[in-house]
Order: structure tokens, then sequence, then C-alpha cells
């Protein structure tokens, strides 16, 4: 007769898709930072999409990003990189794949940049659950707030 079953520590899961989004992250070709995002609906991963650069261009640490591969500041010259965000792929692989993302939740390892909020809002993604927040997202959170797009930390830990 085998042993009574023993609980099992499992993950909530917000912790669980963030887990997931983490190693989507390792994918990603840019040189300068490593961040996904996974679309989750109905409690199923429908997409997920990492940064870098887009299909058919040299991977960013090859030298396909120029603005990557030079010594500008963080945050500066964002206009020249060729890179696509995290939030950006995983919203253009459903797209692509014609998965619709309308009332899902998207978790993110930084919380999404004011481009990216915008694609966000207009893909009808009602929630975003982020790790780390992005120096550069003010303006990004006052409109996914007019929007009533729900936005939330998810605690490290």
């Amino acid at each position: 007769m085998s042993e009574p079953d023993k609980k099992i520590k499992r993950p909530a899961w917000d912790r669980y898709f963030m887990d997931i989004a983490e190693v989507v992250a390792t994918r990603s070709n840019c040189m300068r930072r490593h961040v996904a995002a996974v679309i989750v609906k109905d409690g199923r991963i429908i997409s997920t999409g990492y940064n870098g650069t887009p299909r058919g261009i040299k991977n960013c640490y090859e030298g396909g990003c120029e603005r990557c591969a030079s010594t500008a500041p963080a945050g500066t010259k964002l206009g020249e990189c060729l890179c696509s965000h995290g939030e950006e792929n995983a919203i253009v692989q459903a797209a692509y794949h014609g998965i619709a993302v309308k009332d899902s939740t998207i978790y993110t390892t930084f919380s999404p940049c004011l481009i990216c909020s915008k694609m966000i809002i207009n893909a009808g993604i009602k929630e975003v659950v982020y790790q780390n927040r992005y120096a550069l997202d003010e303006s990004a959170r006052k409109i996914l707030r007019e929007a009533k797009v729900k936005t939330r930390a998810l605690k490290i830990g």
C-alpha cells in the first residue's frame, strides 16, 4: 500500500505565469535587457513574446540593432532601436496565428512602455501584471488607468 498523498506546494497562478515569462525572456536576443510577456485567457497561455529584432533581421547581439550596440545611455535614442518589445511580440504573434487576445491578461517581466500600453489597450487586454517597474512608464500608467486596464505589480518572492 502506498503512503498517503503529501501536500505539494504549488505556485499561485500569477507566480506560475510570471515564472514562464521569465523563461521566455531567456530567448531574447537584445543586448541591453531581456524582457518577455505571456498572454493568458481563461487560465490558458495563448501567446508569448520576448524582445529582440523582427523576424528576418539579424539578431541584436549579432549587430542587428545599432542602437543597442552603441554606448547610448539607457532611455535614449529609443526611436533608433530596431528591437520589438516582449508585449508587442506577444500581441503580434497572437494576431499572426489568428488568436484573439480580447479580455485576456498579460504577464510581463517589466511594466509596459507607452507604445506597448497603447497596443495593450487597443488589443482589448483587460489586465497587466508586471514584475519590475520600467523607469519610463509614467505616461503608460496614466493611459492604462484612463482606459480602465487593471495593472498590478507581482511581488517578487
